[in-house]
Order: structure tokens, then C-alpha cells, then sequence
């Protein structure tokens, strides 16, 4: 079955080449599973592999390699670059970092031999078949966590599920957000009595502390004028951009931080004579539209803002995280278009945490809102009560994966 996979991954790269070769990638020797071994933990201590794919996932597992490295050696794994580059920033003291492998059956055995991890976390899915097969053979124990599968995600995997199912059978357990995921899961395969609802770590990823460094000094680098309102559009999406510059209220000053830096241009276009971040050029007095098109800076810009607008929901895309600025406190508003976040939208929807509006009706939500400071702030007292009262799925999820670990060393160890 390896040799008939590798030889169909091989046609795949071969027919795909022109598409991925666009892109700069590094780390290629890592990719395909070389490198220096890990060291071993120390004695007594299991070692378990926490594989995020990009960035968002490799924040979100911080709370939980902080809970998890007192009692086991934890090996964080990100497959793309500003995965790895994240995962170096936050983990260079508490985990090792290194790179997932390719799907090749070579590439996983020199990885899986450089690494000798007791059990592996997979987070939200990420399930490929060379993998599982190869950590079967080995004995070592395969876990989803943070599991989700999204109903489009589903529809692809249903159709393979003769193949596929295999894979989702071996797992140890799958740890979902919430019902629907967890039929899913069972659906493709997974046991029931090993499919666990426990929750999105999102909720305690999201930091509620209120504290944004760094936030004062980009308002003063690009301008944005403190004594006006602020309305910011996190994750936007094009065609999104020009529905908010026609909806934001006379007077008002909006930026804009689209989802890709591929649409960078596209927004600040859109925008009209706006004050791009990447310039570092202070824009004028009175200057109305801000552009941030830089990485890793839309906490501090929603720190800023009057009102909260989540982009990548107004069109046909499948909507963005509203908890960042939910947790800062903020009005939230989003669009109808939500399916990869609808568990999140339904819980802030029922707990008056969020207005969801379709874009014919943005004009006057944010209009209002702007008018009524009184109702902005108990919308955003809600909506960081609604963060506060879902978390605690992280130490769930820790308690599970200890008790794999546990289980795995009952059965002899690693292999």
C-alpha cells in the first residue's frame, strides 16, 4: 500500500509542479524527513508529538504544551513556514520544533526514527495515510485533537471513506469541538466510545487579559487618530473591502487587514487614498482609510478599534475567527457566511455576544453602533463574558493525551 501511495504522490507533484513551485519553500531536506535526531528525554518522561500544520493552529496549542511540558517531552511539528517560524518563537524553551514530513513512506521513516515519539496529537485533523500506516506498524498510538470536519471537509472524505475509514478507525481517540463534528468523525470511521466531545481550544487560546503591547505605537506609526472612531475589518476578503468603505459611517476612520498578502493591493485599492503599514509612513491629519498590510499585528489594530468587523463572511467564503476581538472586549460584527466558524458564531449569537448581519444591512449596524456607545460596550462586555464562560477545553485535552501517554508506557513503551 506505501509503494501504490508513493507512486500516486509522485504523479500528484509531477501534474502540480507549476502550481507549487510559484512559491518560495524552505526546508526541503527536513521535508523529506532528514536532519539531526532528537536528544532523548529524560528518563522517565514520555515523549509526545503535537503536530500543528500553520500558524493558527500553532498558537493555538500554546496553552496546552504549557500544561503538557511538566509531565511529558513535547515535540512540536508545523509543516509550513510560518508555521515552523512561529513554532521556533513561542516553543524554543519549552518543546522541540521540527518539520512534519512530505507523505512519502521514506520521508515519515527517517522522520518518525529522528523523533521516537511515544504518542502523536494530530490538531484538528491533518490525517494522512503513510503516517498512520507507519506509526501503526510501530505501535505508536494516534490521537486528533481540537478535532473538527468541516461539512464540505466531510463530503470530500465520504467519497473515500472505503480508503480512508482505515485510517480513522486506528485512532486512539478523536477530541471534537462539538456534535456535529463528533458525528462526522464516527461516520468516517472512529469509535464511538473513543470520539469525545470536550470543546474548541480556541476559547482559552484567546486572550482575555486586555493588554496589547504595541498597540499605542502602531496608532501613532500610521496616524490613526485616537480622539475619532475606529472601526477594523480583521481578515477581509476581496470584494469585502469596498462593501465596508460604502458602509462606514461619515467622520469615521476604518482599517482594513485582509486575510492573504496577496490581496493587499486589491484592498488598498479598494480603499481609495489610504495609509498602507508597510510604507511606515505616517499618513496625514484627517486621513480616514488604514491598510494594514503587514503579518501578526491585527491584535493590536482590533485593540484600537470602536467596532469589530470578522471579513472572509460576507461573500461566499466560509467566514473567520471571531474571538480575538470578542476576547479584547470589542462590539463584534460578522457576516452570514460562517461555516467554518459556526459553532463559535452560534454560541456568541445565543449569548448576545455578537451581531451577524448580511452586508445590505452593514451600513446601518455599524452606523448604530457608532451612535450608541452605550450599546457598543455592553456588546463587547457580552462577548468577552461568552469567551470566558466556554473555556477550559485545553486542560480537557491535557487530561486525555496524559492518559495516553500513561496507557502507551503500560503497553512497553515506544518501539
Amino acid at each position: 500500500m506505501s509503494l501504490a501511495l508513493d507512486a500516486v504522490y509522485g504523479v500528484v507533484a509531477a501534474v502540480t509542479m507549476p502550481w507549487w513551485m510559484r512559491k518560495a519553500r524552505s526546508g526541503w531536506a527536513e521535508r523529506f524527513g532528514k536532519g539531526e535526531a532528537l536528544p532523548p528525554p529524560r528518563e522517565g518522561t514520555p515523549r509526545l508529538l503535537l503536530h500543528t500544520v500553520s500558524v493558527g493552529e500553532t498558537n493555538l496549542v500554546r496553552p496546552l504544551v504549557e500544561r503538557l511540558s511538566a509531565r511529558a517531552d513535547v515535540v512540536v511539528s508545523a509543516s509550513t513556514d510560518t508555521g515552523i517560524e512561529r513554532a521556533r518563537t513561542l516553543y524554543a524553551s519549552r518543546a522541540a520544533v521540527v518539520r512534519y514530513p512530505l507523505d512519502a513512506s521514506w520521508s515519515v521513516r527517517r522522520f518518525l526514527d529522528r523523533v521516537r515519539p511515544d504518542a502523536v496529537a494530530l490538531v484538528e485533523l491533518e490525517l494522512w495515510p503513510n503516517f498512520a500506516t507507519e506509526c501503526r506498524r510501530r505501535g505508536i498510538p494516534l490521537a486528533v485533537i481540537n478535532g473538527r470536519l468541516s461539512a464540505r471537509s466531510f463530503s470530500r472524505y465520504r467519497k473515500g471513506r472505503a480508503f480512508i475509514g482505515r485510517y480513522f478507525r486506528q485512532l486512539a481517540f478523536a477530541a471534537v469541538q462539538d456534535r456535529d463534528y463528533a458525528g462526522r468523525f464516527v461516520e468516517m470511521g472512529v469509535a464511538r466510545d473513543r470520539c469525545h466531545v470536550i470543546g474548541t481550544m480556541k476559547w482559552d487560546a484567546a486572550d482575555v487579559s486586555g493588554s496589547v503591547p504595541g498597540a499605542d505605537a502602531l496608532a501613532e506609526e500610521m496616524g490613526i487618530d485616537r480622539s475619532r472612531p475606529l472601526i477594523v475589518a480583521g481578515s477581509t476578503a476581496p470584494g469585502e473591502h469596498e462593501a465596508l468603505h460604502a458602509a462606514c459611517p461619515p467622520g469615521v476612520q476604518l482599517l482594513c487587514a485582509p486575510r492573504r498578502p496577496e490581496w493587499f493591493d486589491q484592498a488598498a485599492a479598494a480603499l481609495g487614498d489610504c495609509s498602507r503599514r508597510s510604507s511606515r509612513s505616517r499618513a496625514p491629519a484627517g486621513a480616514g482609510r488604514f491598510l494594514l498590510d503587514t503579518i501578526g499585528e491585527l491584535r493590536k489594530a482590533y485593540a484600537l478599534c470602536d467596532v469589530a468587523v470578522v471579513g472572509r463572511s460576507f461573500g461566499t467564503l466560509y467566514g473567520s475567527d471571531p474571538m480575538e476581538p470578542a476576547a479584547l472586549g470589542k462590539p463584534v460584527v460578522i457576516g452570514p457566511s460562517v461555516a467554518d466558524f459556526a459553532a463559535t458564531v452560534d454560541a456568541m449569537k445565543t449569548d448576545g455576544a455578537i451581531i451577524q448581519t448580511p452586508v445590505d444591512g452593514l451600513a446601518e449596524v455599524l452606523r448604530r453602533l457608532i451612535e450608541r456607545p452605550t450599546e457598543r460596550t455592553a456588546l463587547g462586555e457580552r462577548a468577552r463574558r461568552c469567551v470566558l464562560a466556554h473555556q477550559g477545553a485545553t486542560a480537557r485535552h491535557a487530561d486525555l493525551l496524559l492518559d495516553l501517554l500513561k496507557r502507551r508506557a503500560g503497553d512497553g513503551g515506544a518501539s
